[in-house]
């Protein structure tokens, strides 16, 4: 059975140096996971980081630049926004059948997104975009950000909200007090990134983004960062949102959730509770969560889906997803 995993992450030499020349990881911890073997696995888009898909079982990787991606940068990040693509674009021309590719777009200048979205979908063949959320003090939700998601829409094509680490406030009202290395894993892989990310979704429900773009289809990864398991709660809010529908209509209409390497079968199962076994999609959060002995493939064939479930997490459902891709 054909497993795909749709994050799976890599980083340039180039997108470092950017980083690296703005000082981010003063202000933002996750730079500072980018080292060591992981590092080299994010750079790597050929050998080791094949022998490792075929160690784990995972036969496709859907390449998405790592967080915190372009997000905080300037108009610098047009340009490379596009060689950062057009590396990947060669990565998947040397192994089509290995790895597939999620646009890395200059975020915090949308219209040139957009303008880059349109042109690795339509001329790269590329599945989709990641996203990581906030840009500066700016939610997804603003309006500005309003042409990428249109685009998004427009093409038919997947949003990877990916998280991100909370901004400097919030680190230090909730998720500080400790040693530096407990406060910087608390805000971001031991629990600040994946409520980030979840609210950001949550924010684009809210808005009423999905009710002016009802095709928009957002995926969120570690199945469901969070929002899955408060869905009753969020209920509540149905009072008094606004909105067209009730907030259990978006999670099954537009949203996809993924596993990001957490192979839990009790999330799974509440996973299927939510949005159904249409919307799961299978993904190993390559390198951060990889494991060796077929760890991904024993998970599918032990997840506890029947035959048609097994094959539409492991891949129908993302094949359908991006079946209307312009290409």
């Amino acid at each position: 059975m054909k497993l795909i995993g749709i994050e799976e992450h890599f980083l340039t030499s180039a997108v470092a140096n950017a980083w690296n020349a703005i000082g981010l990881e003063m202000s933002d911890p996750s730079v500072g996971y980018h080292q060591g073997v992981v590092g080299r696995r994010l750079a790597d888009l050929a050998g080791e980081r094949l022998a490792l898909m075929d160690e784990s079982g995972l036969d496709i990787q859907v390449l998405s630049l790592t967080t915190p991606a372009l997000h905080d940068l300037g108009r610098e990040s047009v340009e490379l926004a596009q060689r950062t693509n057009d590396a990947v674009a060669e990565a998947v021309a040397r192994h089509p059948t290995r790895f597939q590719a999620m646009a890395t777009l200059p975020v915090s200048i949308p219209d040139e997104a957009a303008l880059e979205l349109d042109r690795c979908i339509s001329t790269l063949g590329f599945k989709g975009t990641m996203l990581c959320g906030r840009v500066g003090a700016r939610h997804l939700d603003d309006l500005a950000f309003a042409p990428i998601l249109d685009c998004a829409a427009m093409l038919g094509v997947p949003v990877l909200l990916h998280p991100r680490t909370p901004p400097m406030a919030v680190r230090d009202a909730y998720y500080s007090g400790f040693s530096p290395l407990v406060d910087a894993g608390f805000a971001t892989v031991g629990l600040g990134w994946h409520y980030d990310a979840g609210i950001q979704f949550l924010r684009l429900v809210l808005a009423g983004t999905f009710d002016r773009l009802p095709g928009l289809q957002v995926i969120l990864g570690h199945w469901g960062e969070l929002v899955l398991f408060y869905a009753e709660r969020l209920a509540v809010m149905d009072r008094v949102s606004g909105l067209s529908h009730p907030i259990a209509h978006y999670l099954r209409h537009n949203l996809y959730v993924t596993a990001s390497g957490m192979f839990l079968p009790h999330y799974l199962k509440r996973a299927v509770a939510i949005v159904g076994t249409d919307r799961l999609l299978f993904s190993t959060d390559y390198p951060y969560q990889y494991r060796p002995g077929e760890d991904a493939r024993r998970f599918l064939s032990e997840c506890g889906l029947d035959d048609s479930g097994k094959a539409a997490f492991a891949h129908g459902n993302w094949l359908r997803l991006t079946a209307s891709c312009l290409q």
